[in-house]
């Protein structure tokens, strides 16, 4: 259960910013400090007032129908908890209720928790709903960390629930309950049962699938080259390309279609593959409707120079003079996203090298890619090879916005790499002063250049496009889990950069367990994970429960994920507690007699 002194001492701190604006960070989150702040921005009153009514909402949405199946097994499996689940739309307007005990039920009736209600934090203060969707992150809030006071006798636990083709968050599944029911665990299975939910609307994508598989068998049926569909998790090969590649060289091809199709782009491209074997690709994206059901690629053989090659595609080793040493000083223990020999993504290489060869010759470079790609490092690792004694200097929106560059553009000698970060941030005013900036970097007679990094999602933001006039390459550095046959490397550079002098690696298992999550933070996902894990184990071989428990799954007998999540919550309290079931189950917040029901059905042994 929620400790009531620690509620106690929230309520103090929320007594003390309604009457002071400030909020002890001792005894408040900087997270629901921060919700409190856009509460009281908002205009909304801690006491008085009512939830607004909407009622134009669709309660047979596509959401609310591949919901229902998770929410049914969600009110099974927390039958013993009084619990009232609801989901809500993009815009916090409820969709659907569903109580686990008609006493709960009456209460939650009492602040309005009902299909058509508005539970916007810009309406009605921090909960479980609202404010996953202004913060796009699950929330625990509880008791006196609502703002509004009427709230405070629950318990909100929210988790957004994101379209798995789009990434854009489409509703929230919010858990309630009173204060004295709460439990860190409902956290856990709020969220479990969200990655549900989207994995729900991902299996409703049965048209897409469709249509890929009718795009496959129509392309191979006529092709005399080897063929492959790539959608989703789903991944086909004709009989040639499984006897002409082999499954390392098929696992390549199929990422870098992937890629491809990201950008809606036709496919007419050549890679690399182990072994100096060069591929060309020739496809194009299959549809389904309004949507992307996937990418059909043919796919042949071809030796060096035979045939063109997409421009930067190739790691072009033997014909681009003095290139390739420069993106391979990106490889530094200081820039652990950076590979280019120990690379096997021909994403990555061609990044490094069109990197390499902007920046030997000075010319202006527009660097795109997802956030924690690595997009800084490769650029500073790289100038700094390619121009020994060189310095670089990072600039922001604010700092172009705010006449920050004055002191960076001082006269020296040395030769200098302006890198510009969050063009698509930049204000009207802010984009005159880049013009000006990136003006007289191109008129300079000094050894400067400039490069820019954008956010893949922002790079057609009206910013961006109105400087692209300054630029005179773009390259994109690829996510992670476009680089999945670089994950080892990555793994070894990042712990001898966090564990150096000491014996640290990562056991099979473990970095089985890494290879298959989708890392959404990238390296810098990967680097936080990694330092967490040497936290627990600084030295030795690291174990997949050293690991956070985000990136990975259990073994054992088939659960749902929502059993999994349970179950590891089960395991580490009894680890807690010496294996003393009673004090467990209080930890958990749940009857004793429930946890021995839960220890047999998942199949837990504890000495």
């Amino acid at each position: 259960m929620e400790s009531s002194d620690r509620r106690l001492r929230v309520a103090a701190a929320r007594a003390g910013y309604l009457s002071t604006g400030d909020a002890d960070p001792g005894a408040v989150s900087d997270f629901v400090a921060a919700s409190w702040r856009r509460s009281q921005g908002a205009g909304v009153a801690a006491d008085g007032g009512e939830v607004p009514y909407i009622g134009d909402v669709d309660t047979t949405s596509r959401l609310v129908r591949c919901s229902q199946p998770i929410i049914d097994r969600l009110v099974e499996a927390t039958a013993d908890l009084p619990l009232s689940i609801a989901l809500s739309d993009s815009k916090a307007r409820v969709l659907a209720r569903v109580d686990t005990t008609r006493t709960i039920g009456l209460r939650i009736d009492s602040i309005s928790l009902a299909p058509g209600f508005d539970y916007a934090e810009g309406h009605i203060g921090t909960n479980g709903v609202g404010t996953v969707l202004e913060s796009g992150r699950s929330v625990h809030i509880v008791g006196p960390e609502h703002f509004h006071e009427r709230f405070q006798p629950y318990s909100c636990s929210g988790a957004p629930i994101h379209d798995p083709m789009t990434g854009h968050i489409e509703g929230v599944l919010d858990l309630t309950c009173l204060t004295e029911h709460s439990t860190p665990m409902l956290h856990s299975i709020v969220r479990s049962a969200a990655n549900d939910i989207e994995q729900s609307l991902l299996n409703d994508r049965s048209l897409r699938q469709q249509a890929l598989f009718e795009a496959f068998l129509r392309i191979e049926s006529r092709s005399k080259t080897a063929v492959f569909a790539i959608g989703g998790q789903v991944t086909m090969a004709n009989a040639l390309a499984q006897s002409v590649f082999d499954p390392a060289e098929q696992r390549m091809i199929a990422h870098h279609a992937t890629y491809l199709m990201e950008g809606r782009q036709a496919v007419d491209d050549e890679i690399e593959l182990p072994g100096q074997r060069l591929a060309h690709l020739k496809g194009t994206c299959v549809s389904a409707g309004s949507e992307i059901a996937g990418i059909v690629v043919e796919v042949r053989a071809v030796q060096e120079g035979s045939t063109p090659r997409a421009r930067g595609i190739r790691h072009t080793t033997k014909r681009t003079t003095g290139f390739h040493s420069a993106a391979g000083a990106a490889t530094s223990s200081s820039s652990p996203g950076a590979l280019d020999q120990d690379s096997n993504s021909p994403l990555w290489r061609r990044a490094c090298n069109d990197v390499a060869a902007a920046l030997y010759r000075n010319e202006s470079l527009l660097v795109t890619g997802e956030p924690g790609t690595g997009k800084v490092s490769l650029l500073t690792a790289t100038f700094h090879h390619v121009h020994p004694g060189s310095r670089s200097i990072e600039l922001d929106a604010d700092d172009l916005a705010h006449d920050g560059t004055d002191a960076a553009t001082s006269e020296t000698g040395a030769p200098t790499l302006f890198i510009l970060r969050r063009l698509q941030d930049l204000t009207p005013d802010g984009v005159t002063k880049a013009h000006a900036f990136l003006d007289d970097i191109a008129r300079s007679d000094r050894p400067v250049c400039a490069a820019a990094t954008v956010s893949g999602a922002c790079a057609d933001a009206d910013p961006v496009r109105e400087l692209l006039p300054h630029f005179q390459r773009s390259t994109s550095v690829p996510p992670v889990r476009h680089r999945i046959d670089d994950l080892p490397a990555l793994i070894r550079q990042i712990l001898a950069k966090h564990s150096p002098g000491r014996s640290t690696s990562l056991s099979a298992a473990a970095t089985r367990t890494i290879a298959r999550y989708t890392w959404p933070g990238n390296v810098r996902q990967l680097d936080e994970a990694l330092q967490a894990a040497l936290e627990k184990r600084p030295v030795g071989e690291i174990q997949c429960e050293d690991l956070p428990g985000y990136c990975y799954q259990t073994s054992g007998r088939t659960l749902t994920a929502l059993e999994s999540i349970e179950r590891d919550a089960i395991v580490q309290a009894l680890r807690d507690a010496a294996g003393n079931r009673v004090q467990a189950a209080a930890s958990l917040g749940i009857a004793r007699s429930s946890l021995y029901r839960k220890l047999k059905s998942f199949g837990i042994a504890v000495d």
